[in-house]
């Protein structure tokens, strides 16, 4: 009888474990499963963004974080230009400025789904090249919380 009991006690932990991971992780659309956001993810880095430097931009990030999207992103170079094509293909080019997608291109997150807004050239170029000087230094699988002041 003891036996019986233990058995069942595992296999309902088991049971337990394998639907809280299915109902805490979200398909991502590729295959994958990522997490649903209801549970917190530690970043490895911490990048604070210099909003007075790059207003336009700061501004869209805080924006698209607010609504949802991820703070967190995990460098991920090689997939920067599909996702860039995936953010982009429905949204046209206009004349002075650049489509800013958050989370960016060279972010895992990024891609199909990523939030872009029209910024004006200067500010978006120059949010880009800071950021990535800042993470130049890191390799793809580093997870970046950014936080914009």
């Amino acid at each position: 009888m003891k036996k019986r009991s233990a058995f069942y006690a595992v296999a309902l932990a088991i049971a337990a474990m394998y639907f809280w991971k299915a109902f805490t992780m979200q398909d991502d659309g590729q295959g994958t499963r990522q997490p649903s956001g209801r549970e917190t993810v530690q970043a490895e880095v911490t990048l604070t963004f210099p909003a007075d430097q790059y207003p336009e931009t700061a501004a869209h990030m805080k924006e698209a974080i607010a609504g949802g999207k991820s703070a967190i992103c995990t460098i991920d170079r090689d997939g920067a230009d599909a996702n860039r094509q995936e953010a982009l293909k429905d949204v046209p080019v206009k004349e002075g400025f650049d489509r800013d997608e958050w989370p960016m291109a060279m972010c895992a997150e990024g891609g199909a789904g990523a939030d872009v807004e029209y910024v004006k050239q200067g500010d978006n170029r120059g949010a880009g090249a800071w950021i990535s000087n800042q993470l130049e230094a890191y390799e793809d699988g580093t997870q970046v919380r950014f936080i914009v002041e």
